[in-house]
């Protein structure tokens, strides 16, 4: 069957996690294949080997190739012929189990496309980070906003400077679905996002608030260098914060904040993010994707629609589009972008060509590194009273 790769083959997809009751495992699928260029063929779809082997048959999985575990399946995939096993991995469980998933990956040899936050806490970032730099991998990490295509778009004016010098980023996630404590009622999202030991140093922050601070790297590409924040319990005694809001000061001068809820009520995924400059404003809205809004004193507000025809459109933006104008594109399509992309660098590395490792258009080894840094300086700052604390990364993408 034709692809759209330049492998003249699809390429074979492997899942860890996303069996039954699973959200995001659905999610990673469906974006992986939506542009024929995956197939996933193997999985170990979750921790309990007899749910794993049941979830199968949900994604037409065989049953030889639907394991128990994640080592049984690296192991079993080594052994087959090179034109049969794996390419890739995605790894689609709670937290904890991202970092030993990746590095069992990475040391097999196979390509990894994790969630977010990419490990448990730093220094797992930094061991995996070494690890991505020392072979042959491909690692990208799923902050999917990063795939919708005004979202590239906006990307590309700050960088070529339509903007002028960035000086305010107002970036913020708001929900409203953990204002009960749904983590006592059974409910699985809840009740591994509220539990340290799976969800890692910061809720709220860690689930929804690192996706605010990515998409402010991300559109403008300034290294942070400080940041004071304050994180909140307002549904006592859960363990971990549900609401909080982070002052980030940059190194060019600019200064942000990062502000995120799971207790607002009626919001639902609204993802919200402003960009000053000294020459133009922007803004964009999750829940509202197909428009970006930018705004110059004494001139008509414009707002750019997504349209892969017009000429104002980038060429990151078309290349994100799958449209025509007018006909939406949403969350699926952004994840699928994220997919996209890394696929361009998979068959590159096994067509054994030199690939982008750091200034890539996905995110990559060094987003989840600093995904990590800033969950961790987050807490630390909320427990030291809101204390100024260092944001830059040794591994910081330039």
């Amino acid at each position: 069957m034709a692809t759209n790769g330049t492998l003249g083959r699809k390429l074979r997809m492997a899942i860890v996690g996303g069996g039954q009751g699973s959200f995001i495992g659905r999610v990673h699928v469906t974006a992986a294949v939506l542009d024929n260029r995956a197939a996933l063929v193997a999985g170990a779809l979750s921790s309990d080997p007899a749910r794993a082997k049941a979830s199968a048959a949900d994604y037409d999985i065989a049953p030889s190739r639907a394991y128990g575990s994640y080592a049984e399946m690296f192991a079993a995939e080594r052994k087959l012929p090179a034109d049969e096993r794996i390419d890739f991995v995605s790894i689609a469980t709670p937290n904890h189990m991202h970092f030993p998933v990746a590095r069992a990956a990475v040391e097999a040899g196979f390509h990894v496309i994790c969630d977010k936050p990419m490990t448990l806490n730093v220094a797992e970032a930094e061991e995996l980070a070494a690890l991505v730099r020392g072979s042959n991998v491909v690692f990208a990490v799923t902050h999917n906003y990063t795939g919708y295509p005004l979202v590239r778009q906006a990307r590309q004016m700050i960088l070529s400077g339509e903007l002028g010098d960035i000086q305010a980023i107002r970036a913020t996630y708001i929900q409203g679905w953990l204002r009960s404590r749904l983590e006592t009622e059974g409910q699985k999202q809840a009740a591994w996002r509220t539990d340290p030991t799976k969800s890692g140093a910061a809720g709220c922050f860690g689930d929804i608030g690192t996706h605010a601070y990515n998409l402010g790297r991300y559109m403008t590409g300034l290294l942070p260098d400080s940041i004071s924040c304050n994180l909140k319990v307002f549904e006592p005694p859960r363990p971990l914060d549900d609401y909080g809001h982070a002052v980030i000061r940059y190194g060019n001068g600019a200064l942000g904040t990062v502000t995120a809820s799971q207790i607002s009520h009626g919001r639902e995924n609204d993802v919200r993010i402003e960009i000053d400059g000294t020459l133009a404003s922007l803004e964009w809205h999750q829940e509202n994707p197909n428009q970006l809004f930018i705004r110059k004193n004494g001139h008509p507000h414009q707002i750019y629609t997504r349209d892969p025809n017009a000429p104002y459109t980038s060429d990151p933006a078309k290349a994100a589009c799958r449209l025509p104008s007018g006909h939406p594109e949403g969350f699926f399509e952004a994840f699928a972008n994220v997919y996209r992309s890394t696929y361009d660098a998979m068959e590159l590395a096994i067509a054994g060509k030199p690939f982008e490792r750091t200034n890539t258009i996905y995110p990559n080894i060094h987003d989840g590194v600093e995904g990590m840094y800033f969950i961790q300086q987050s807490v630390a700052s909320s427990k030291a009273g809101g204390a100024w604390l260092p944001l830059k990364h040794p591994l910081a993408r330039q």
